[in-house]
């Protein structure tokens, strides 16, 4: 699975709208977030759509974000 494109991070761009409103993230890169000095979350893609990659306690999980369901629970996650 690779890393999202411009175009993929583009078709979540409300998305990521969101989740730069959350305090205490840093975009280093485009769709890549940063907490503290730690990557946080970052996006992927695949012929089955664009998927996070979040840390959760401390362990990376995958979700898919293809969704408005699916992009509202990565948000409630990542301000947790």
């Amino acid at each position: 699975m690779k890393h999202a494109s411009e175009a993929a991070l583009a078709a979540i761009e409300p998305l990521l709208v969101e989740i730069r409103k959350l305090e205490g993230l840093v975009e280093k890169r485009p769709g890549v977030f940063y907490r503290r000095s730690a990557a946080f979350l970052h996006f992927h893609e695949d012929p089955a759509g664009i998927f996070a990659d979040v840390r959760i306690e401390g362990e990376w999980q995958r979700l898919p974000v293809n969704t408005a369901s699916e992009q509202r629970q990565l948000v409630r996650l990542a301000s947790s």
